[in-house]
């Protein structure tokens, strides 16, 4: 019995997603393609160029766009951003720091905080639990 292999492939808008970058800034041939996990694995390893510099300018995709802010997605919505941005938007946006910026930075603060007491919760009632 021989097992034939198939090649997994994905959407563009599924593989820009993985590689942290604005699919409508990509290439043509990237968005009108599908991409295999090993052409996938091939990006990421060694980026050419033009996702070297998306990564490096943008424009950002909103998760990543929230990570460089250090924001939830929700609270750049709070915050009317809805577009994708450059680096220079963000580097110009976090030099503004906008109250709304101090706000949802706060909110994603105590959201950790929180996590952490729970997460240190849990641990301790399942360390309590296995000594019973």
């Amino acid at each position: 019995m021989t097992s034939h292999q198939t090649t997994q492939t994905m959407k563009p808008a599924t593989a820009a997603k993985k590689l942290g970058v604005y699919l409508e800034a990509t290439p043509a041939e990237f968005q009108e393609g599908v991409v295999s996990r090993a052409e996938l694995n091939a990006l990421q390893s060694e980026p050419p160029q033009w996702l070297q510099d998306l990564r490096r300018t943008g424009p950002h995709p909103r998760p990543v766009v929230a990570s460089k802010l250090g924001v939830s997605i929700a609270g750049l919505a709070r915050g009317g951003v809805t577009e994708p941005l450059t680096t220079e938007q963000i580097d110009s946006l976090k030099q503004d720091n906008p109250e709304w910026l101090q706000k949802e930075r706060a909110t994603q603060a105590e959201v950790r905080k929180e996590a952490v007491r729970i997460k240190e919760r849990n641990a301790a009632r399942a360390e309590k639990a296995s000594q019973d």
